[in-house]
């Protein structure tokens, strides 16, 4: 059993609020929850307005699982044009 966490800094440049923050945030997470079978949390900047380091987590057999369903993850993002991502990090456990 392989864990794979992926972190992902996102900047939300049209935010003016934590509300519209959240509402960003709120869309990709539903979107994520839908397509794939992931653990996520905001894990840090929660109280600034245009910035976010959402954690995503997922279990497999095989790494390649893992990258396939982590990469998907970044694609969904990626394709949310509210958001750019500013730095990932990627961490087998």
């Amino acid at each position: 059993m392989i864990i794979g966490l992926r972190t992902v800094e996102l900047f939300i440049p049209h935010a003016q609020s934590l509300k519209e923050k959240r509402q960003v945030l709120r869309r990709i997470k539903d979107r994520v929850k839908s397509k794939l079978n992931v653990s996520y949390s905001e894990i840090d900047h929660q109280d600034k307005w245009q910035r976010s380091c959402l954690g995503f987590v997922t279990i497999a057999n095989r790494r390649v699982d893992i990258d396939r369903r982590l990469d998907s993850i970044i694609r969904i993002i990626e394709a949310d044009d509210r958001v750019v991502v500013v730095e990932m990090e990627q961490e087998y456990l």
